[in-house]
């Protein structure tokens, strides 16, 4: 199919700045939308065309992305009333590069094919700022002549874009990788809590640590760039977010009869977050919970 317009539906913290590069790099018309005005006037300096509906914003698309705050979203966006289900036609492609139950998503493909339309999943790992960067990485479940078709697409906003198997696997790998982050983060948490009371300065422990076979992305990020300075920003990835993704991994753990328990801990250690008021901070914040009275 010849692509000629690709349509961004939820232009976020994440989706704004995918839908810039995808302006930016690609060699397509590119559409805007989302239920704030502002996104869509910021990204008019990069050529967006700026969509008045959802109907408007997918009456042109070759192929529609979505990058939605969590499962609900996508449901209401998809099957709800005005939704794409009801205004896709024969041809088009419909890509969910939220973070989404599997579930949901391998019963939405077989609902989009009966009238015509491909379908397939994307999440996209990595900060806010790979997003910016167009450093993503894409984990996709579909087939693999979709998966060619949507490459080029995928290709403006990551350099790792990866095909993890049919309809739902990306949404699999996706949430794996966030459990295993979230499960990081609290080993990193409590590494540096004990070592700083334990009379070792917090910031060296990581940098040998970073030298030796407990290093990973968490801990050059989570835990030196936030952890080491007692640095939690809004506007990151949240601990409510979390919450959301680990939901998704506890209910797929649950349907494949896994007994996951470390997810289980990680949802009480962010629920007490949220507790103590640090539902909207990034997710090392919760280090403030590991000693009473230290932050």
């Amino acid at each position: 199919m010849d692509i000629k317009t690709v349509t961004f539906v939820g232009l976020g913290v994440m989706g704004e700045a995918m839908c810039r590069n995808l302006a930016r790099k690609g060699c397509w018309r590119v559409v805007g939308y989302d239920t704030r005005p502002e996104p869509m006037q910021r990204l008019q300096a990069d050529g967006v065309t700026s969509a008045s509906s959802l109907a408007d914003a997918v009456a042109q698309a070759g192929v529609v992305l979505m990058c939605l705050p969590g499962g609900k979203e996508v449901e209401a966006v998809t099957r709800g009333p005005g939704g794409l289900l009801a205004l896709l036609r024969k041809g088009q492609t419909v890509v969910d590069m939220s973070t989404a139950p599997p579930r949901l998503m391998r019963e939405l493909a077989p609902a989009f094919l009966a009238k015509g339309v491909d379908f397939a999943d994307a999440p996209v790992a990595r900060t806010r700022r790979a997003a910016v960067d167009g450093t993503l990485s894409i984990m996709v479940g579909g087939s693999e002549a979709v998966f060619a078709r949507l490459k080029p697409i995928f290709a403006t906003m990551g350099t790792e874009i990866t095909l993890c198997g049919g309809v739902g696997a990306g949404q699999v790998v996706k949430l794996m990788n966030n459990m295993v982050v979230f499960e990081t983060t609290m080993a990193i948490a409590e590494a540096i809590s004990i070592a700083e009371a334990a009379g070792v300065d917090g910031k060296l422990l990581f940098e040998t640590m970073s030298k030796g076979s407990a290093d990973s992305f968490v801990l050059r990020n989570h835990g030196m760039k936030h952890m080491a300075i007692h640095d939690y920003p809004e506007q990151a990835f949240s601990v409510r977010y979390a919450i959301k993704d680990l939901s998704y991994a506890r209910e797929l753990a649950r349907e494949t009869g896994i007994d996951a328990r470390c997810a289980e801990l990680m949802q009480q250690v962010f629920e007490e977050a949220v507790a103590r008021g640090d539902g909207d901070r990034y997710t090392p914040v919760i280090r403030r919970g590991m000693v009473k009275g230290r932050a």
